[in-house]
């Protein structure tokens, strides 16, 4: 761990820290903004088992049909825009505009970690690491994304074997794992991946 340490002592004496300052400055103002809130968990929903980068581009091009469009509709323009799993995605966008006042959902809970099990028990299509994403989006800092370039990051650096499967069980030990990490880079989780992303990737996203 202490290499990595190093490294990540290094970008934050970087031009980095920066960006990574105002991205999450961004997400707390995704936060407060009830429309945008409910099309970032669209975009999480998007990102399962599929690349960030690409859902991002539908999210810009779809906006307001995240909320208007019909399932149909939905389904073909990201058909026509390359998503694997376009009529699954739809569906389960247009399931969860029942929650689509989402921000009072989520005000009842003070602790995150509570929230993301309700988003995981409540809306189809999010998993840990979707539940995870979506309120690290909206302005939390205290939960860890596990995606893969994080998990390979990681292994790397032999912190962690990388799991064939990421279980609740292995979810929370190596969110652990990325805690401890936090606490001695006096990062939060947020702020930490947004790191880690950049070691692995050279870019930072969402």
């Amino acid at each position: 761990m202490d290499k990595l340490l190093k490294e990540i002592e290094k970008l934050k004496k970087s031009e980095i820290k920066e960006v990574v300052e105002h991205r999450i400055k961004e997400f707390k103002e995704i936060g407060k903004d009830e429309e945008k809130t409910f099309k970032e968990l669209c975009f999480c929903i998007l990102t399962a088992n599929f690349n960030a980068e690409k859902a991002i581009k539908m999210q810009e091009e779809i906006d307001n049909g995240f909320i208007n469009w019909d399932k149909n509709k939905l389904e073909e323009k990201l058909r026509k825009l390359g998503h694997r799993f376009a009529r699954k995605r739809a569906e389960y966008i247009v399931g969860a505009r029942k929650f689509l006042h989402i921000k009072k959902f989520l005000e009842k809970f003070s602790d995150e970690r509570k929230a993301r099990e309700w988003l995981v028990k409540n809306i189809k299509g999010i998993g840990y690491k979707e539940a995870s994403h979506f309120l690290r989006n909206i302005g939390c800092e205290n939960v860890a994304i596990l995606d893969f370039h994080i998990l390979d990051l990681l292994e790397k650096y032999k912190i962690i074997n990388k799991p064939k499967s990421l279980t609740k069980k292995r979810y929370m030990e190596i969110e652990r794992i990325l805690e401890k990490l936090a606490e001695k880079t006096k990062l939060s989780l947020a702020e930490l991946d947004l790191y880690l992303w950049y070691m692995e990737t050279g870019r930072i996203l969402k």
